[in-house]
């Protein structure tokens, strides 16, 4: 069934269908229950994570340290350490998948248990997923619709329907008139809910064919793609591989060549080689960065449900957002009002005479209440009453306090034909008072002309500004034994309009003007009218001159390639369909961009999933927006997820110095390798030696790189952009800097130890080599975390990093001074001319970093200085 219109219809007969057309319909179109994509077994899950290049590089290690533990004789150790560390790696990426599978989970829980249907002219409860198509089911307030139908007969029926739109106003829905087309407000839909009146529908679709149906068919179709920070990770594993076995084989070639060392050894050489490149703690790191910024976005009302989406956030380029409550605030608020013989439109801030007449008549025709309740505010009414109570309350006033002297009597209520709503009320003088609310141009008000032209005047102004129009007259009546409400509602005295509007929240324009000054281009995606949105995104400063407004209806008449060119000028989208906001998301993703999309509705979980980062709405979000989402904000604030995005640049920061960390010195291990070898010197480093670098030198200190404060100026930087390379941004620079200088570093430490400290001994050299190399690259961390030149107040600024500093220190030291453990890693004790080449040679490559740094502050002042000049 088409949303817009239906085909047509055979109708039912009045008595139902019989219970054999049920059974027979039921199987010729199944069970009206939503059906799940099928999930991958948990080995082709493994299989997948197995399949990461990095994941590759720590399997081939593993088996060839399994290898020569097996047949040459080798120990244990690297095998049982490098394949804990995969098995850990498997087991987070498995559990941050399956804690995204559980959007369709939530849709299916939306399908009510049981419903009312009318078989063999007997109405009968069954159940829900027992519903076929033919079915007339009948519905009153606070039901749940089973499946998607027309409505045959109704009174006063209203329908929520914002689990679709998003729009949180009641839809009123009227009966077909005839079977050869229904139109939309004479549909209802699976999973809305009747809040008003009661109807009987006759089934049409059911099933996956249903509106909701079609939102599980594109979450079963739309897949996450893959995080920027996931790429670029399994790009550096890619170089690191490559640099790995080119080294390998080079090693390999070279130890039996020069070295005339059997194959045994030259195979132990590679692993020690394979170990050397693949930086092990990386990916755990990586995790503890991500998790860390989970707890802190935590702090600012933003809750990840995906741990990778916290990078992700961090790079937006695009932030898609809902309307009403994210940019707004979920609250109808009366703005404007004008009555009889006003000059002009007057602000709802300000009282004069007439205002306090026209709020009175309002609140006598007003049946919504708030009421508090432990605390938290509870309402009961329609969000256009409840503005009316709201405008009460700011003026010290209630409904309570105006019928205590004009007591209601009877009510014509609301009904979507008339669209007025009419209360009576006794006057202390014996006459009543009848009070009529409603669409303007249904109030039957006998008009002065001139008096019309005003009216009419201030309604097309309010208009212009998208607020609601809510009109009021009254007539003063004598005392009658009986109520006759056409005759009452005829002959009014025009009292004044209102105008309302969802108001944007307070603290939006500010974080729009921050999104802006990022790089991140904000625009809005609604299912409310273009004219409202359209207002509300000047106002705010998300629609900018030049840029556009669009139409679920205009873009639906675009070709991908229009819209693709088209994309980057449109800042609004009024009135769209699931399938539309997906269309958005990926046209936006063609062009590189990083999309995070906001919403809160079943028919926002489709996109929520197809963008880099969805953002369900807490507060207003449906379970299935909120499983389909990334992130989901407590406070359904706009403004949090520019705190969001702070602290999802200030995480990818730390992680970029964790690869600056770990990754300069594996480079340099590679090249001392290497290097040694070719200068006939063997293998300066074992391949114990090298585990224990990287594992527990510099894994345990780049944990607490997690805990870096941010950059002051990462919000003044643009976005990350998709294909950047991890070595952009001066990073590459500052990769090399650090391999050259440990790789001579070392290969110099390792010739004075071997050949100056003592008469040729190996040991000696890999000893002071060993301390200098995991010593050096865990004190140089200080000049890594922290991009401005040193200071005692940035020495101290992470205590944890600086005990965790101390505590392996300390542990290396034990691991080269006691006997025991100096034998089980292959060292020996020093004499005292080594321990002073150590001491100097751990502080050098701090002090090249710090000097680099320095001369780059003044290179770019210098630099500066010339443009201002």
């Amino acid at each position: 069934m088409k949303r817009e219109e239906m085909t047509t219809l055979n109708l039912t007969p009045q008595q139902g269908l019989t219970a054999q057309e049920a059974q027979t319909r039921r199987q010729e179109f199944g069970s009206n229950q939503l059906v799940a994509a099928k999930k991958a077994s948990i080995w082709r899950q493994i299989g997948h994570h197995l399949a990461d290049v990095s994941s590759l590089v720590l399997l081939f290690a593993v088996a060839l340290a399994s290898y020569m533990a097996l047949f040459q004789g080798g120990g244990w150790t690297k095998s049982i350490v490098i394949g804990s560390i995969l098995v850990i790696n498997v087991i987070i990426g498995m559990y941050q998948e399956a804690s995204a599978e559980k959007a369709l989970a939530a849709l299916q829980s939306m399908s009510l248990p049981t419903t009312t249907v009318r078989r063999e002219n007997i109405a009968q409860t069954i159940d829900a997923k027992d519903v076929v198509p033919g079915d007339l089911v009948l519905l009153k307030a606070g039901d749940q619709v089973p499946a998607d139908g027309v409505v045959l007969s109704s009174t006063n029926l209203a329908v929520d329907e914002a689990v679709l739109t998003g729009e949180s106003v009641p839809v009123d829905k009227v009966a077909l008139h005839k079977p050869d087309g229904a139109k939309e407000n004479q549909q209802v839909f699976s999973g809305t809910a009747v809040t008003a009146g009661t109807a009987v529908i006759q089934v049409v679709t059911t099933g996956m064919a249903t509106e909701l149906g079609q939102i599980a068919g594109l979450l079963n179709k739309t897949k996450k793609r893959a995080t920027p920070l996931q790429g670029r990770l399994n790009r550096l594993s890619g170089w690191l591989t490559t640099f790995a076995v080119m080294g390998g084989m080079a090693i390999f070639a070279l130890s039996i060549w020069m070295q005339n060392q059997g194959l045994a050894d030259s195979l132990m050489i590679g692993i020690s080689l394979a170990v050397a490149a693949v930086p092990e703690t990386l990916p755990i790191i990586v995790t503890i960065s991500l998790a860390h910024g989970v707890k802190r976005m935590a702090k600012r009302n933003a809750i990840m449900r995906r741990v990778n989406a916290v990078e992700t956030i961090g790079g937006v380029d695009v932030i898609a957002s809902d309307k009403t409550g994210t940019l707004t605030q979920n609250q109808m608020t009366i703005t404007r009002y004008w009555t009889p013989g006003a000059k002009s439109v007057t602000a709802a801030t300000e009282m004069t005479h007439a205002g306090k007449d026209l709020m009175r008549y309002l609140g006598l025709v007003t049946n919504a209440e708030i009421q508090m309740v432990n605390g938290e505010e509870e309402t009961v009414g329609d969000p256009t009453e409840l503005a009316i109570v709201r405008w009460l309350a700011k003026n010290d006033a209630s409904r309570k306090g105006f019928e205590a002297t004009a007591p209601r009597l009877a009510e014509d209520p609301f009904d979507s034909t008339k669209k007025t709503m009419a209360t009576l009320h006794q006057l202390k003088d014996g006459r009543r008072l009848v009070v009529v609310k409603g669409a303007f141009d249904r109030l039957p008000v006998d008009w002065q002309p001139a008096e019309f032209v005003q009216a009419k005047r201030a309604h097309d102004a309010f208009g212009q500004e998208a607020l609601r129009v809510l009109a009021v007259g009254y007539r003063v009546v004598s005392a009658g034994d009986t109520i006759n409400w056409a005759d009452l509602t005829q002959h009014l005295t025009f009292a004044g309009i209102v105008g309302m509007i969802d108001p944007p929240r307070p603290e939006v324009i500010t974080a729009i003007r921050e999104a802006k000054a990022a790089g991140i281009k904000p625009i809005m995606i609604t299912g409310d009218h273009m004219v409202t949105a359209e207002a509300i995104a000047k106002e705010i400063g998300l629609l900018s001159p030049g840029q556009l407004v669009m139409s679920g209806d205009e873009l639906r008449t675009l070709t991908d390639a229009e819209l693709d060119g088209q994309i980057k000028n449109i800042a609004v989208y009024a009135r769209v369909s699931p399938t539309d906001k997906i269309r958005i998301v990926q046209a936006w993703q063609k062009t590189g961009a990083t999309v995070a999309m906001t919403g809160d509705g079943v028919n926002d979980a489709p996109a929520l999933k197809a963008a880099d980062v969805g953002i369900a709405m807490g507060i207003t979000g449906t379970e299935v927006s909120k499983s389909a989402a990334d992130m989901v904000l407590t406070d359904d604030n706009f403004a949090t997820i520019i705190s969001a995005v702070k602290e999802g640049r200030t995480v990818y920061q730390n992680i970029l110095k964790a690869v600056e960390f770990l990754v300069g010195v594996n480079f340099a291990q590679i090249f001392l390798m290497v290097g040694s070898v070719l200068m006939g010197w063997g293998a300066p480093l074992l391949a114990e030696q090298l585990l224990l670098i990287n594992v527990l030198a510099d894994g345990i200190p780049g944990f607490y790189l997690s805990r870096e404060p941010g950059e002051k100026a990462a919000m003044q930087q643009p976005p990350v952009a998709n294909d950047e390379s991890l070595f952009a941004r001066g990073l590459g620079g500052r990769l090399a800097t650090r391999a050259v200088t440990f790789t001579f570093l070392t290969l110099g430490a390792y010739g004075l130890g071997r050949f100056v400290l003592a008469a040729n001994q190996p040991a000696v050299g890999m000893t002071v080599t060993f301390l200098i190399l995991a010593i050096g690259s865990m004190i140089d961390i200080y000049a890594i975390k922290d991009r401005q030149p040193l200071t005692w107040a940035s020495l101290k600024r992470n205590p944890r990093l600086n005990r965790a500093l101390l505590v392996t220190i300390s542990l290396l030291i034990v691991v080269a001074v006691v006997p025991g453990l100096q034998g089980l890693f292959g060292l020996v004790a020093l004499p005292v001319g080594g321990w002073v080449l150590v001491v100097v040679g751990v502080f050098i490559p701090t002090l090249v970093l710090e000097i680099k740094k320095r001369w780059g502050q003044r290179a770019q002042s210098m630099g500066n200085r010339l443009v201002e000049d």
